[in-house]
């Protein structure tokens, strides 16, 4: 059980520094950034990375929700669940206190929104309370059913980790306008505390919104497209 808390606590880390460190770091760097495609493939290539590298040891959940829809979709203990919670927030503050470090090292650099979730004034196209809802329960439960589909006993075997990682990325790239895109109650935990915009008050949503979306994807995975 330890080894699978360590697994999954480097693994949020990763993703965490890497995702997030791409977006306050890179995203906008004077004329080079990498603005939301590149965030968006950052993000994918960390769960692509840990999923392989941590996955044969814990699964390579590096997500609450994940790990809840995970459960409901009878792939994974109950009675691990908050141990696994408790590592990935821990893994995921952890990276962005090294992250604040790093970025602070720039002498003209503020934190700003620091790679936070938000809505309304929060949200880079200032959308709504509604459509941060929406979107981050829908894009959740989209994404639990393709980790249950592509972790399936008839998916092709040892391409789990890289048909996850490019979801990731595709949802990055539908939602950061949105809600500078969650998915994941840990990522968005680690960052909010950093962040000079409010992000603490707004963190409920990304609790929330994703738990729910992710039962509603491992129900619909089990009641139309499993085989069990």
């Amino acid at each position: 059980m330890m080894k699978k808390l360590a697994a999954e606590l480097v693994g949020t880390f990763w993703l965490v520094l890497g995702g997030c460190g791409s977006a306050v770091l890179a995203a906008g760097f004077p004329e080079l950034g990498i603005g939301f495609l590149g965030v968006a493939l950052a993000f994918g290539l960390t769960v692509v990375t840990g999923a392989y590298a941590f996955g044969p040891i814990s699964g390579g959940h590096f997500n609450p929700a994940v790990s809840l829809g995970l459960a409901i979709g009878g792939r994974f203990e109950w009675s691990e669940l908050v141990p696994y919670w408790i590592a990935q927030v821990i893994g995921g503050f952890l990276a962005a206190l090294i992250l604040y470090v790093i970025a602070s090292g720039q002498p003209e650099w503020v934190p700003g929104g620091f790679a936070s979730n938000g809505y309304g004034a929060n949200s880079p196209g200032g959308y709504g309370l509604v459509s941060g809802f929406v979107t981050e329960t829908v894009l959740t439960a989209v994404f639990v059913i393709v980790i249950l589909g592509a972790t399936a006993p008839k998916a092709a075997a040892g391409f789990g980790g890289l048909a996850i990682g490019l979801t990731l990325t595709l949802i990055h790239l539908v939602s950061i306008p949105v809600t500078n895109t969650s998915v994941n109650p840990a990522r968005s935990t680690a960052v909010a505390f950093f962040a000079e915009t409010g992000a603490v008050s707004q963190l409920w949503l990304f609790w929330v919104a994703p738990l729910i979306g992710a039962a509603i994807g491992a129900i619909l995975w089990k009641a139309l497209l499993a085989d069990e």
